[in-house]
């Protein structure tokens, strides 16, 4: 688990010197990005790992490839690790597409544990999003309105809305995601 810290940190690091680089405090950054100063400053000192929102946020307040962000260790961590798989919290993601500057849609197998919700922060990052349920269950909060979908049921939404993912199911939920990014 220490290794996996160690990688948040770094990233964080990174972060933190990219914000500092372009003259941005961590107010600055709260309020292009709409996630709390609390939340940017965990991020930062690796005590809390992002979420893909918010990945995608800080690549497009700070005009860069999130990517770039990796040591020469993870990234050749990444490329040993064929189906490479993020674990946050109670889910986890695994990226189904490559990520490029010119790439504006992304593609997430992500999997939440049952009874949990994603805790931390709501989502929310420009463009639009569509989950499709692969199996389990899936309670989103979109703005006020909440649904539950079931496997083979999908939501398309505008994902610039604060939006809140959680599994009320007593099985894995298993969710396709596809986020388009202007």
């Amino acid at each position: 688990m220490a290794r996996k810290k160690k990688t948040w940190e770094n990233f964080g690091q990174r972060l933190k010197a990219i914000r500092e680089e372009k003259g941005m405090s961590i107010e600055d950054l709260s309020a292009e990005t709409g996630y709390t100063a609390d939340v940017l400053e965990k991020v930062e000192s690796g005590e809390t790992a992002p979420p893909v929102a918010l990945i995608l946020q800080l690549s497009r307040t700070l005009k860069v490839d999130m990517e770039q962000m990796e040591t020469e260790e993870e990234d050749a961590l990444r490329r040993r690790v064929a189906s490479h798989k993020k674990r946050v919290e109670s889910y986890a993601y695994t990226p189904l597409t490559q990520p490029g500057k010119d790439k504006h849609l992304r593609a997430y197998l992500v999997t939440i544990d049952p009874r949990t919700e994603h805790k931390g922060v709501e989502y929310h990052h420009e463009g639009e999003e569509f989950i499709y349920v692969l199996s389990g269950g899936l309670k989103i909060q979109v703005g006020q309105n909440t649904k539950n979908l079931a496997p083979g049921k999908s939501i398309h939404f505008n994902s610039a809305l604060h939006h809140r993912l959680s599994n009320p199911t007593d099985e894995v939920a298993e969710l396709l995601v596809v986020i388009y990014v202007p």
